[in-house]
Formats: C-alpha cells, sequence, structure tokens
C-alpha cells in the first residue's frame, strides 16, 4: 500500500495532477518595464493582469486557468530577444507585447520558429505584419494608417505653415515621419527642415535654434513622449511660436508634466478613447478603483488578452497554431476596445485613428482633447 502510494504521488508530482498546474495556459506580457518607456509597459502589464483575472473568474481558455508571466525588454531588441527566448524556455505560448515596433519585430520571428502565438497592444509599424508571419497579430492599428490621418489634417489646416520633420531614428519614428512627409509633399506641402535625433538626448538648444531659424510654425515628431516633451518645453523656452504634432507615443500624461503649459496646443493622432466606450465602463472603474488610470494601451492589452481567449474559445483548443486560424476567420470579437475582426496579415479591419489636442480639462490638468 505505501509503495503503491508514493508511486501515485510520484506521478502526480511529475505530471503537476496534485495542483492542477498541467491545465494552465502559459501567457506572457513584455515591455520596457523599466527605464524610459516604463509608463508604457505598466499600462500592458495592468492591462493583460487584469484582462487574466477576469477571465479566469468567468471559467478561462476553454476551461483552463491563464497564468501570467511578465518579461522587461527596456525598449531594447536585443533585450526583447532575451525576454523571447526566456518565454519560449518557460513554455509559453501566449504573448501580449511588445510595446514597441522595434522589438515586437525580431521577437517575433522568436515566437513564430518556437509555436507562440503574439499580439501586440502597440507596435503600429506595417512590417510587424507585412511579413507574413503566422503568428503575429495587433489591437492597434499601423503606422501607414495614423500617419494619413496626420496628413490630411495638416493638408486641411496648416497648408501655409512652414513644416518640420523630427525624427528618433527608430523603424517607427522614422517610420512615422516618412509616412506623413510623403503624403503632404504629394498633396503640395513642402517641408522646410527633416532632422533626426538619439533616443535619450535631452538638449534639444542647437535643433531649436535652427528650426526657429528656419521660421518653423509646426513640428511634426516621430519617436516617444519623452523626448517629444523636450522638445516642445524647449521651443517654449527659446520663444519659439510652433506646434508640436506627433503620434500615439505621447498618448500618456507624462507628457504634459514634463511639458507643462507648453503642452497647450500639441496635436496629437490616436484612436478614439477607449475609456469612453460604453464596453469598457466596468472596466474603467475597476481599475480606477485600484488607483491606476487605463490611459493608453491599458485597454488595447486589454484586449489582446480578449482577442486571444475568445479565438481559442471558438476554436475549442488552445493550441497556437489554431488559435491564430480562428483569429483570422472567426471575429468580429467582443472587447473593451470595441468590437476586433481580422484581415489575412494578423491587423484589424477597422482603421479610427482620429487627431487629438492638448488642452487643460476641467480640472485642470491638461490632457487630450478630440479635435472638431
Amino acid at each position: 500500500m505505501k509503495k503503491s502510494l508514493l508511486v501515485a504521488v510520484a506521478m502526480a508530482t511529475v505530471f503537476g495532477l496534485g495542483s492542477g498546474a498541467w491545465a494552465d495556459v502559459l501567457m506572457g506580457v513584455a515591455g520596457p518595464i523599466t527605464g524610459p518607456g516604463a509608463a508604457f509597459g505598466a499600462q500592458l502589464q495592468r492591462g493583460a493582469k487584469q484582462a487574466v483575472d477576469d477571465i479566469n473568474a468567468s471559467g478561462g481558455m476553454n476551461g483552463e486557468k491563464i497564468t501570467l508571466e511578465i518579461g522587461d525588454d527596456v525598449a531594447d531588441p536585443k533585450q526583447g530577444i532575451s525576454v523571447a527566448n526566456k518565454f519560449v524556455a518557460d513554455g509559453i505560448k501566449f504573448v501580449v507585447g511588445h510595446y514597441n515596433s522595434g522589438v515586437s519585430i525580431p521577437a517575433s520571428d522568436v515566437y513564430a520558429e518556437n509555436g507562440i502565438l503574439q499580439v501586440s497592444p502597440s507596435s503600429i509599424n506595417p512590417d510587424l505584419t507585412d511579413r507574413g508571419l503566422w503568428n503575429v497579430f495587433r489591437t492597434c492599428g499601423r503606422a501607414d494608417q495614423q500617419g494619413a490621418v496626420a496628413a490630411s489634417y495638416l493638408l486641411k489646416h496648416f497648408k501655409d505653415a512652414k513644416i518640420a520633420f523630427v525624427h528618433n531614428k527608430t523603424p517607427v519614428g522614422q517610420g512615422m515621419v516618412d509616412a506623413v512627409r510623403k503624403q503632404i509633399n504629394a498633396g503640395g506641402l513642402q517641408d522646410v527642415a527633416y532632422e533626426g535625433i538619439n533616443v535619450g538626448d535631452k538638449d534639444f538648444s542647437a535643433l531649436v535654434s535652427k528650426l526657429k531659424q528656419d521660421g518653423v510654425s509646426l513640428v511634426y515628431y516621430g519617436g516617444d513622449h519623452t523626448e517629444a516633451a523636450l522638445i516642445t518645453r524647449q521651443m517654449a523656452d527659446q520663444g519659439m511660436k510652433a506646434n508640436l504634432m506627433a503620434g500615439d507615443a505621447i498618448a500618456t500624461d507624462e507628457f504634459a508634466a514634463i511639458v507643462g503649459d507648453a503642452a497647450d496646443g500639441t496635436l496629437m493622432t490616436f484612436p478614439p478613447d477607449p475609456r469612453q466606450n460604453p464596453a469598457a465602463s466596468g472596466i474603467v472603474k475597476k481599475f480606477r478603483e485600484a488607483g491606476f488610470e487605463p490611459e493608453s494601451y491599458t485597454l488595447y492589452s486589454y484586449a489582446a488578452v480578449q482577442v486571444i481567449a475568445e479565438a481559442a474559445n471558438a476554436a475549442g483548443t488552445n493550441d497556437p497554431a489554431k488559435v491564430a486560424e480562428a483569429i483570422k476567420a472567426k471575429g468580429p470579437f467582443k472587447t473593451v476596445i470595441g468590437d476586433l475582426s481580422y484581415d489575412s496579415k494578423g491587423d484589424i479591419t477597422r482603421a479610427d485613428y482620429i487627431v487629438y489636442k492638448w488642452k487643460k480639462g476641467d480640472d485642470g490638468k491638461y490632457t487630450y482633447f478630440p479635435t472638431e
């Protein structure tokens, strides 16, 4: 009897029968948890964790519990590869992330080779999905879609402006700038300057002096919120009367915290605020009660987990390859950011970017509001 019992216990340990771990769906969330992009990494992490908690409470994926592992890529491609390889070693089958396109793209190759499905809430570079990998999806739009909205706005409202393009030399930052520049040039509006800066730069006095000398009245910036904020503030400090326009990477309260009053009038492209979606009201309330404001990509990360779980339930399996097929074929999926359907590349079929302007709200704090 004792021998039989010991064998049974040993078998339960090996196969996880004693704890139920054998049935867990292993999921990773990856982004810049530390470093300059940590505000966005926190959004991805908090969004994914809340979604996992809520889905587990409702029965999980095909009756199996989701277990979440966090990977910190520090917004660095090499570290992103390290995170991806660790996820492979740990048996992760689904990944929400990464934040930066420059990290998502190389990491996606690792995931594709190892049977892992990836959904990015925020990587907008077209190359992420244009390469035709089986496993790559996103809940956000693409840079070329966002660039078209920005270019249209500039051609309509700034046709007589002297426009300068500044980018941070990254695939997504320069890609955004080049997309907008190409489209405004085609529309008959020529830029007067095209400059690159380095991620992490803090002193832009020489750049601002040059732009001021060129008579620039609008700067279109491609890059993250920290450098965008510093450029905006230093333009104001030098008495340069110019607007700044950027993409969704400045959609964080940290931008206004750095810029102060110089944030007033800053333009930005971003989808309709998902916090205003009635379908998200309960989730938004839950975040706020926990002391976390679900801005920017928080709900896009939540939606990424929803898409994975709904597609898995529709497919009747948690096999990543079958779930990938279901994402493309079984939509639309009900999410906190609205109904999402996918094309054959892994892109959402809707393109819903609009233009926002930063200004003071009723509470006296700067935030972004849709333009008319």
